[in-house]
Formats: C-alpha cells, sequence, structure tokens
C-alpha cells in the first residue's frame, strides 16, 4: 500500500524566491530539534565521556552526524510529502495496537527527557544560588506563556534563539586548549571490548537519535505547511542541524577531556557544579559558571519545548484531537492540556529532588533500546511512499543499513554496558 500525499503538490508559496531566501523561509525544524538533541542530558552525557575516556569518544561524536542526518532525513519526506504526523501513519497503516505501542514508547522517552531537562535547569538554578522550586515556577511559567500566547512561528523563532546559547560551548572548548597530538592519538585508541566503555557508546547514540526527535519534526514541517517544492531547503536545514549538534556534543567532549580525562585516568562527574567546574577552568569562575549556565539552559529549555510539543501533540493525535499551535486553547483543549500537565507534573517530580546525571546518563542508554521501535516503522513508512519520494534504490541501501547498524550497535552497547 502507498502513503497517500497531504496538500497541493503543485501550490508553492515560496515559488520565485532564491534558493537562500527559500532555505531561510524553510529552516526552523531542522534546527530546533536538532538543537533540542544537544539536550541538558546529552550535554551530561558528553561531559561524562570526556571526564572518564578523554578523547577516545570524540570520533564517535562525528561518526554520529551522517547517521542522525540520514534518519531525519525520512522525517522530512513523510511530513512533507503525507502531511500526516508518525502516530497518525502507524495508526492508519499498522493498526491501532501497533499505533498506541509506539506512542507508548514515545510516552516514556519523552517522560526521561522531560525530567533530565528539568533537572538540569533545576541544577543551573543552584549553581547560581537559586532554589529548585522557584527555578521551577519561572521555567514552567514562562514555557506555558508561550504556548498559550504564541503560534509555531514565533514558538521556533524563541526556541532557535535560546538554543543558540548552547554554541557557547564551543568556546569553552577552545579555551581549554586542547593538545592536538594527544587529541588525534587518543580518538582513534578505542577501548571496544570495555563494557563500562560500551555503556557510554551506548548511551551517547541514545543522546543523539532520540524517538523524540523523529515525531517532531515531522509533526513541525507539517504544521509550518511546507511542500514537495521545499525539500532541497528542509534536507539542508536538516544536514545544518546535524552538524552543529555533534560539533557541540564534540566541543563538551573536548572540553572535560582536556581537563579531567588524562590518559589511562578515569574522571567521574556526580552533579551540575563539578560538570560547570570541570569544563570552565580556564574561563575563570564568575565567566565560566556564566557560560555553562547559558550553554546548559539553552539546551534544556529548548529540548523542555520539543518534548512536550511532541506528548502533547502525538498523544493528541492518535486520539484523534486537534493538536496545533495555531489553535486557540480552546480549540485543543486536549493539546494544551497534556502539555500543560507534563510540565507541571515533571517540575512537581524535579523539585522533590533527583540524581540528575544518573537519569541522564540512563535515559539515553533507555532511548538506544528503543530504536528498533522507532528507527523500524520510520523505514517502513518511508518506503511506502509515492514516487518519486519513496526511499528506494542506492539510498534505500544506505538508509537501511545506517539503520540496522545503528540499532544493532545501539542494543548491543546498551546491554552489555548494562550486564557487562
Amino acid at each position: 500500500m502507498v502513503l497517500a500525499t497531504g496538500g497541493d503538490k503543485g501550490r508553492d508559496g515560496r515559488a520565485g524566491l532564491s534558493t537562500f531566501a527559500r532555505f531561510l523561509a524553510v529552516a526552523g525544524p531542522g534546527v530546533v530539534v536538532m538543537l533540542a538533541d544537544t539536550d541538558a542530558g546529552s550535554v551530561i552525557t558528553a561531559a561524562q565521556s570526556g571526564a572518564a575516556w578523554g578523547y577516545k569518544l570524540l570520533l564517535l561524536q562525528l561518526i554520529l552526524a551522517p547517521i542522525l542526518y540520514v534518519v531525519q532525513e525520512l522525517t522530512v519526506r513523510l511530513g512533507i510529502v503525507t502531511g500526516k504526523g508518525h502516530a497518525e501513519l502507524i495508526l492508519q497503516y499498522f493498526g491501532k495496537s501497533w499505533a498506541w505501542f509506539s506512542v507508548a514508547t514515545l510516552c516514556l522517552s519523552c517522560i526521561g527527557a522531560l525530567l533530565s531537562e528539568l533537572s538540569g535547569l533545576a541544577g543551573v538554578g543552584a549553581l547560581m544560588g537559586v532554589p529548585a522550586g522557584v527555578t521551577m515556577i519561572i521555567v514552567v511559567g514562562s514555557l506555558l506563556l508561550m504556548a498559550f500566547t504564541g503560534s509555531y512561528l514565533s514558538v521556533e523563532r524563541i526556541a532557535i534563539a535560546i538554543g543558540a546559547f548552547e554554541l557557547v560551548f564551543l568556546i569553552v572548548a577552545y579555551a581549554a586548549e586542547p593538545k592536538a597530538a594527544e587529541l588525534l592519538h587518543e580518538s582513534i585508541d578505542i577501548p571496544w571490548r570495555d563494557p563500562k566503555y560500551l555503556y557510554l557508546v551506548s548511551a551517547n547514540i541514545g543522546a543523539v537519535i532520540m524517538p523524540w526527535m523523529v515525531f517532531f519534526q515531522q509533526s513541525s514541517v507539517i504544521e509550518k505547511g511546507l511542500k514537495p517544492a521545499d525539500m532541497p531547503a528542509a534536507r539542508l536545514d536538516t544536514a545544518v542541524g546535524s552538524v552543529l549538534t555533534q560539533l557541540i556534543m564534540a566541543a563538551v567532549v573536548v572540553a572535560t577531556a582536556a581537563t579531567l580525562g588524562r590518559a589511562g585516568g578515569v574522571g567521574s562527574l556526580d552533579t551540575v557544579q563539578q560538570i560547570a567546574d570541570a569544563i570552565t577552568p580556564h574561563l575563570g569562575d564568575t565567566m565560566g559558571k556564566l557560560m555553562f549556565a547559558l550553554g546548559m539552559s539553552g539546551a534544556a529549555i529548548v529540548a523542555t519545548i520539543v518534548v512536550t510539543l511532541t506528548a502533547a501533540r502525538t498523544l493528541a493525535e492518535v486520539m484523534g484531537h486537534k493538536h496545533s499551535l495555531e489553535l486557540e486553547p480552546r480549540e485543543a483543549p486536549w493539546f494544551y492540556g497534556i502539555y500543560t500537565a507534563a510540565l507541571v507534573v515533571g517540575a512537581v517530580i524535579v523539585a522533590s529532588g533527583a540524581d540528575l546525571v544518573a537519569i541522564s546518563v540512563g535515559v539515553q542508554v533507555m532511548n538506544a533500546l528503543l530504536l528498533p521501535i522507532v528507527l523500524g516503522f520510520l523505514f517502513l513508512l518511508a518506503r511506502r511512499l509515492p514516487q518519486p519520494y519513496r526511499v528506494q534504490g542506492a539510498w534505500a541501501w544506505v538508509s537501511g543499513l545506517v539503520i540496522a547498524a545503528t540499532v544493532v550497535f545501539g542494543v548491543y552497547s546498551g546491554v552489555s554496558g548494562l550486564f557487562g
């Protein structure tokens, strides 16, 4: 069965624009989801990687960039061509049971991610002397105001502006003055058989390819009204985001490796304070804390926006309710209700106290173990698209092999790390 296309293919509101102008008009969903990908949990996972293994996990960050693009490019195709969300397509072509199963795994991932993001923000607040409860009130209040009073485009712009603060990690990595020879030597000296190393490999894979990213970007290209003519620009948007997010992850690994992860030594980071102390010694106490707070806050806030919107959109979608930021709260009560409940419950749990590092790394490993479900449906749906958008030929082989390898290694390293 071939997936039906959504919308009018012949209508292109951006016709006549130059290539660059079209890119600026289309860009957003890919950059937002990739900035959210480098979330609080990912930053912590990268910091743990550098502290414990030096530069030995740096090469993995670069390898994951094209893999991330291959996966997210499929979501762009599905959203633009069909005009339907991921859960809706699974419901339509695989039935209600598989749709709810897929949504259940998504919600599990979103809950873990949300707790991780809010815990990261509470940690930043504590770094600045602000109690967790006060931080949660400010964060939840601001995000509710943003969603209830804005549109998709306004939320997208806010997310990009906040997420841009993550770029400070590139400055922090440069300030750490890593030694090039040591970096090159350690990055290819890989202890494949060490279960503790494999655990962090799995955590990094889970930190890069997350279930909620697939659902969010597919829904976002629909809500932004992108058409098949926008496909090249949307792919470039995704490619730019893929490279950007992995450069940020690599920067965190380099920063912690240069300060804690000496060859043959194993460091440990158990709190946000310790991570801040580890990656900012060359910037001075005040400037270091400020830059770390900006980077971590940008990462956590944009990810909080994405995961809560994803959970609210997908649950409302699979239940057959309206789910768009373009609608007023009274027009989409389920969507806004789920969004609000997720933020409030997550904030209450975090304000009561939680082990940030344990939650963050564990969530990333869980994401790796969920990859077979998420990526399996993604590939099968992409194979059902109509011509010429169907994944076929050489690209189908490339996509299939990349997905299979990612799934196998992600699950293997996750199990090995947990039980090895």
